[in-house]
C-alpha cells in the first residue's frame, strides 16, 4: 500500500467504530440488555473483535492476491494508534484530554507510521512503470467499469471492479459490487447524522452555552471546531511539537472543552440527538443497513474456509 492506502486504513479504523453505532439499534453508550420479542431479530452490528478479524482477513487476502501478481505488500492494522479517539461533536472525556490534549501527540505517531510505513517505503523504491503496475494491481486499472453508488447526501462514488481490493473482498464478501455499494453508502450516513444534529436549535444552543462556558475559564472560542482547529490543524502541529508550552495549552484548552462539554449541557445535548437521528436513519435506509450487517455476518462464516486456504 502506498501512503495514501496507509491513511485511508486509518480512515477506514474510525469510520468503523462511527458505523458500528449507526448501525446498532442504540447508543453505543447504551449496553443495557434487550427484551426478547416474537419478531424475527434484525441482524446485530459486528463487535470490536470481528470487525478486526473481518479487517485481518481481508488485509491477508490482499496479500495473497498481489503475491500473486509479483508485488509485496504488508498488513496494515485496523487502528495503528489504538489511543487515537474520534469526539464527533466535542471533546467530552476530561481523563483522555489530560493525557491527549486533543490528540496531537497521537497524529505525531501516526505520522511517524505512515512515514516509516513499509508498503509505502516499498511503492516509492519501485520505478515508475513498476511501480503503476502494482497500484493498478492493488487498487484496479479503470473505476468506469466498475461498480457505481449514489451517496444518500448526493454525489456518486465508484470503484474499479478488478484488481486485488476486488478480489479479496469478492472472496470475503461473496459480492464485490454489492459490497461497494452498501459499505460505501451506509459509511456515509455517518457526516448525514452527524450534519442533521448540527442543525438542530437545542444543539446550537448547547454550543452557545459551551462557548460561554469556555469563556469563563479564560479560552475564547465559538465552538468545539474552532477550538480543536487551533491545537490540530497542519500548521499548528510543528508549533505544538516544538514547544512544550504549545503542547500544555493544548491540552489545558482539551480539558476545559471536555469540562464544559460536561457542565453545560453539550455532551447530553448531543448525545440524546445522536441516538435520536441514528435511530431515523437506520429507519430510512433500513433496507441499505440491513443489507450491510448481514454481507458482515456471512464474511464471518467464510473467514474458516479463507485462513484454511492461506
Amino acid at each position: 500500500m502506498a501512503g495514501g492506502e496507509v491513511r485511508r486504513a486509518r480512515r477506514m479504523a474510525v469510520a468503523a467504530a462511527a458505523v458500528a453505532c449507526l448501525l446498532t439499534a442504540t447508543a453505543c453508550a447504551d449496553d443495557k440488555p434487550r427484551a426478547t420479542g416474537s419478531k424475527p431479530a434484525a441482524p446485530q452490528p459486528l463487535g470490536a473483535e470481528e470487525r478486526e478479524l473481518l479487517h485481518d482477513t481481508e488485509q491477508t487476502l490482499l496479500r495473497q492476491c498481489m503475491r500473486q501478481q509479483g508485488f509485496r505488500l504488508w498488513k496494515v492494522p485496523l487502528k495503528p494508534v489504538p489511543e487515537q479517539r474520534e469526539f464527533p461533536y466535542a471533546v467530552d472525556d476530561v481523563k483522555w484530554a489530560r493525557e491527549h490534549g486533543y490528540g496531537s501527540d497521537l497524529q505525531e505517531r501516526a505520522e511517524k507510521l505512515r512515514t516509516e510505513d513499509p508498503n509505502r517505503r516499498y511503492f516509492e523504491g519501485l520505478p515508475a512503470e513498476r511501480r503503476a503496475a502494482a497500484k493498478a494491481a492493488l487498487h484496479g486499472r479503470d473505476r468506469r467499469g466498475g461498480p457505481s453508488v449514489t451517496l444518500p447526501g448526493g454525489g456518486v462514488a465508484r470503484r474499479s471492479g478488478d484488481g486485488c481490493t476486488a478480489q479479496a473482498q469478492t472472496r470475503l464478501y461473496g459480492d464485490f459490487a454489492r459490497w461497494f455499494r452498501t459499505k460505501t453508502f451506509t459509511d456515509n450516513l455517518t457526516g448525514l447524522r452527524m450534519a442533521r444534529v448540527g442543525a438542530e436549535p437545542a444543539f446550537r444552543k448547547a454550543v452557545k452555552d459551551w462557548s460561554s462556558c469556555m469563556r469563563g475559564k479564560g479560552h475564547a472560542y465559538d465552538d468545539p471546531g474552532q477550538a480543536r482547529h487551533a491545537f490540530t490543524a497542519p500548521t499548528a502541529g510543528k508549533t505544538a511539537a516544538a514547544t512544550g508550552r504549545a503542547r500544555s495549552a493544548e491540552v489545558s484548552t482539551a480539558v476545559a472543552e471536555a469540562e464544559c462539554a460536561r457542565g453545560s449541557g453539550l455532551s447530553e445535548v448531543a448525545e440524546r440527538l445522536h441516538r435520536r437521528h441514528g435511530e431515523r436513519l437506520r429507519a430510512e435506509y433500513r433496507e441499505q443497513v440491513n443489507e450491510r450487517l448481514r454481507l458482515e455476518h456471512a464474511a464471518l462464516l467464510r473467514v474458516p474456509g479463507l485462513s484454511a486456504s492461506r
